[in-house]
């Protein structure tokens, strides 16, 4: 995808010429306010009528268009997009919303909407402006985001128009208001970022792609940049990575890369992610039937990689070191076998008696070699387990710790994002299902509280460093996305990551 154009324009909103005009409106006001009640007067009252009548009512995910007459209005294209109940307003709501209008504009042929901010002081007053116009940069950038790399041939079914560009109007902060329109579009370029490699098939997406993906991330923003092989892993001690590296001829990658942006007196922020880039479930072999949608596997490396192109991109004041355990997950005449011990990289012995919980053991070798960088706090994200998806669903992400003032910031950053997490428990009372008779711990503790015990699993190499997981399972793809995603990869948890780092600048 090219480069998505924003600006932001102090103007009188039915002055703005623009293909679609976009207005924001609250389902607790039977009539038009603000902007709407302005562009009202030149449509000869066309929007009060609508509202009157109850064409439209201003509920979430709702929009309507209006084709003004020749001379009423600047806009060639009016759209009404939902924000739902004034009280229950949050920057999801107008992610939402401005996700919609994007879609709206495709099937008009629009290649660019203009979206008036003035709904958002009656919300959070002046403060809310920038908020506003944050959430709507992201928004648009992530919903005109299209997976086409493969695509040689266009379908009918397509789209008339890609949507290139979006102008927030303000009659007030309009520097403030681009400066975090700028924020909004380089935080969601990440996350475009993390769903270009997710969506990538595995015979690309491969470990030494994403070895070469953080290679020009740390030559474009100045990172540094440590790239481990097989030979390497194994003179580090990293049998758990190995291992599930053995039935593949693909060559596995342990990826770090290091953000200064600050010297902050403690330890740097370690964010850690799954880079499994196919998994078959080994000799544990998985069901045929779906087992493409394994190329997602990599979806928590994807993320963080996201992350740190935007975190670099945006020069947080903050030190963050992003470590990413990458292998295939292959069945072969070498592979990893159930009743296999193998020894991690802490030393811990694990006993091996399913080989489609490859996940956690990759990370128990990214766990413990974070450990050289004395982390203030360590964050991990990985398409752990499908018990999450039994769990939660596909809108929440599985969110476990081992402090609780940690999980308290991952859970505030999930609000602001929209990407949004529930704690489920760490009681010791799980930690008997991964008892093993032959070895330090086994890999699984069976079916029930699967997602439990595999977060009870990845807890045995953190240490004392406070630590959160994020399972996304039912989070990192989905075939019913928002308005703003499509079907495929979300890129969640990037946006969380981000803000969560942002946060943590501002102590």
């Amino acid at each position: 995808m090219g480069t998505f154009d924003i600006d932001v324009i102090e103007k009188e909103p039915a002055e703005v010429e623009t293909p679609l005009l976009v207005l924001a409106h609250f389902e607790d006001d039977p009539e038009p306010v603000g902007s709407a009640a302005e562009l009202d007067a030149r449509l000869g009252g066309e929007i009060g009528r609508i509202l009157r009548r109850g064409d439209f009512r201003g509920g979430k995910d709702e929009a309507l268009a209006i084709f003004p007459r020749p001379g009423e209005a600047r806009a060639e294209r009016v759209l009404l997009v939902g924000l739902g109940k004034r009280d229950a307003y949050q920057p999801e709501r107008l992610r939402r919303a401005v996700g919609a209008a994007v879609r709206q504009a495709e099937r008009l042929g629009a290649r660019a909407l203009a979206l008036p901010l003035d709904f958002a002081a009656r919300v959070g007053g002046r403060a809310g402006m920038p908020t506003a116009a944050q959430a709507a940069a992201e928004a648009a950038v992530l919903a005109a985001w299209e997976f086409r790399e493969f695509k040689t041939i266009q379908e009918e079914a397509a789209p008339r128009a890609r949507v290139e560009a979006l102008v927030l109007v303000t009659r007030e902060d309009a520097a403030a208001c681009r400066s975090a329109a700028e924020r909004g579009r380089t935080i969601a370029a990440g996350e475009n970022l993390a769903r270009d490699l997710a969506s990538r098939p595995g015979n690309v997406a491969t470990p030494s792609h994403l070895a070469e993906v953080a290679g020009e991330l740390a030559e474009t923003y100045g990172l540094g940049l440590t790239v481990l092989d097989r030979d390497a892993m194994r003179r580090e001690g990293m049998g758990a990575l190995l291992a599930v590296a053995s039935g593949s001829e693909e060559e596995p990658r342990f990826i770090v890369l290091e953000y200064r942006g600050a010297e902050t007196g403690v330890g740097p922020l370690a964010l850690v992610g799954k880079g499994v880039t196919f998994d078959s479930g080994g000799i544990s072999i998985k069901p045929a039937s779906g087992m493409e949608e394994m190329k997602y596997d990599m979806s928590g490396a994807a993320a963080v990689l996201g992350a740190m192109r935007a975190i670099a991109a945006l020069a947080l004041p903050a030190h963050v070191v992003a470590l990413i355990p990458s292998t295939e997950n292959l069945l072969s005449g070498r592979a990893l076998k159930p009743g296999d011990i193998i020894r991690s990289h802490l030393g811990k012995t694990i006993e091996v008696v399913n080989t489609d919980a490859e996940g956690r053991l990759i990370l128990a070798d990214a766990l413990s070699y974070a450990r050289r960088y004395t982390p203030s706090a360590i964050v991990d994200a990985a398409t752990l387990t499908g018990a999450c998806v039994i769990a939660l669903g596909h809108h929440a992400i599985g969110l476990m710790g081992t402090d609780p003032a940690l999980v308290d910031e991952i859970r505030a950053a999930g609000e602001q994002t929209g990407e949004r997490c529930w704690p489920l428990p760490l009681w010791d009372d799980y930690r008997p299902q991964i008892d093993s008779n032959f070895a330090d711990i086994k890999n699984t503790g069976g079916r029930p509280a699967g997602t439990i015990t595999a977060g009870l699993f990845l807890r045995e190499f953190v240490g004392q460093t406070p630590w959160a997981h994020l399972d996304v399972a039912g989070t990192a793809y989905r075939d019913d996305a928002a308005p703003y995603h499509r079907k495929g990869a979300t890129g969640i948890p990037t946006r969380l990551f981000v803000e969560w780092v942002r946060a943590r600048t501002e102590r």
